[in-house]
């Protein structure tokens, strides 16, 4: 009997969802121990880094690499993994758009570690992160922080990106039965690059809610209205939704139950900046031609960065302020 093709999945600058979501798939991961010798997940299974070097080059046929490039040790598994894998997924928002991680794009690398380490919620008295120190046994080291979060394919070459935050498990189902397919002979890998796992068009299009003119005076943020109309358009009712520029493939659990898009499956196809596309969006939607008006509904919109860009800053046309890169 042949030996099964390799399966591996990573978990770098991220909060572990995707690995969740893998597992989330139910029984459907029995498939994957069937069809594929898991030879590298760190959260499910011992393995070492050490082991992964030892690999022949392209020995992986398929890794999942969930999670942004932080520091030089997801920098480091990011190159390794593309040199021994066949085909590696940016998977999950963290890898493919920067993700919430990303945000930190507005900071430099000292403020960042101000917040962490010098505020009130901090118990380490101030002391910062030493990359080195010698200990009786040799040298301990840590991963060097770098000065940006940045995604997957910012480092390394990627075949294909599956959006998400996390990646909805019926998806990763389907992907995982196209890949079986696949091995068998069955079916053929779509085209390298290609967005699996998700749509073409943007999650208003698979929204149920009911649109009409959209004519807006004021954005109310979730907790100010006080009631939620069940089948108008949240956008429509001053409730700013991501909607508009964010891929379909989630089928728009948020705003089914009255929660406004956030845009984690990140931009629709053909967008080029989804901060941008969102931007446009809200303002052909505004009422007024006043630019003082204009202006004060627009200041309604309380955190415009994380508004525009929370899933996606580090992939954006802007990926990072001048700050953070100086």
């Amino acid at each position: 009997m042949s030996e099964k093709p390799k399966f591996a999945m990573y978990w770098a600058a991220s909060c572990g969802g995707c690995e969740i979501a893998v597992l989330n798939i139910g029984e459907k991961i029995l498939d994957v121990d069937a069809n594929f010798d898991v030879a590298f997940w760190p959260v499910a299974m011992d393995a070492k880094y050490k082991d992964v070097e030892e690999m022949p080059d392209k020995s992986i046929l398929l890794t999942l690499f969930n999670g942004g490039i932080r520091n030089e040790e997801n920098a480091h598994m990011a190159k390794l993994l593309r040199q021994k894998s066949q085909i590696l997924v940016s998977f999950g928002s963290c890898a493919t758009e920067g993700c919430v991680p990303g945000l930190a794009n507005l900071s430099s690398r000292e403020e960042v570690f101000a917040a962490a380490y010098d505020s009130i919620t901090s118990d380490t008295l101030g002391i910062r992160p030493q990359y080195s120190y010698e200990v009786p046994e040799g040298t301990l080291t840590l991963p060097i922080f770098n000065t940006i979060v940045r995604t997957l394919d910012q480092v390394v070459d990627v075949d294909y990106y599956m959006p998400g935050c996390p990646p909805e498990s019926h998806q990763i189902g389907a992907v995982i039965d196209l890949v079986i397919q696949v091995l068998h002979g069955q079916a053929e890998l779509p085209p390298k690059g290609s967005v699996i796992g998700a749509g073409g068009s943007t999650v208003c299009d698979e929204c149920g809610r009911i649109r009409n003119v959209k004519k807006i005076t004021k954005f109310r943020r979730l907790h100010e209205v006080a009631e939620i109309d069940p089948v108008l358009c949240l956008l429509e009712q001053g409730i700013l939704c991501n909607g508009p520029a964010t891929r379909d493939g989630c089928g728009a659990l948020c705003p089914a139950v009255g929660a406004p898009c956030a845009g984690c499956y990140g931009p629709a196809q053909d967008v080029v900046d989804y901060g941008a596309r969102l931007m446009t969006a809200v303002s052909s939607v505004i009422d007024s031609n006043d630019p003082k008006e204009i202006d004060r509904i627009l200041d309604d919109i309380v955190d415009p960065a994380g508004t525009f860009y929370r899933f996606n800053l580090a992939h954006s046309l802007l990926h990072a302020s001048k700050t953070a890169v100086s």
